[in-house]
């Protein structure tokens, strides 16, 4: 399996409402709950309404478009990154799964993961 890194800054945001989020950006994930509306996004993409802002993460994706059927694939990374007592933050689209962790983690994540069989495509 492939996992393509992504070589941009994170931020995961919890903001008052989308008027001023840019959903064009190249990457904007949208979350709306009873509770709150969330968006993780570019840093540099983070808009001035945020009520609460977390920086600092990475992400990467697992490449190709992954079929509902298919089980376990988010889990088994998750689980080995969890092993070596790296957390995750995990975003899942109708293609695809992306995973991020703290900026910190990251390099050290994908060299985990290239190491248990995964080829790490670079952005």
């Amino acid at each position: 399996m492939e996992i393509k890194r992504i070589d941009y800054e994170f931020s995961v945001c919890k903001v008052a409402d989308y008027s001023l989020v840019d959903l064009d950006a190249e990457y904007s994930f949208v979350g709306k709950t009873d509770e709150e509306k969330s968006l993780v996004c570019i840093t540099r993409d983070v808009p001035p309404n945020v009520i609460e802002r977390d920086d600092g993460w990475k992400a990467f994706r697992i490449q190709g478009v992954l079929d509902f059927s298919l089980i376990g694939i988010l889990s088994r990374i998750s689980g080995i990154l969890a092993e070596n007592k790296i957390g995750i933050f995990a975003i899942s689209t109708f293609n695809t799964d992306y995973v991020l962790t703290k900026k910190e983690n990251y390099q050290k994540a994908l060299d985990i993961l290239k190491n248990t069989g995964y080829k790490i495509i670079e952005y």
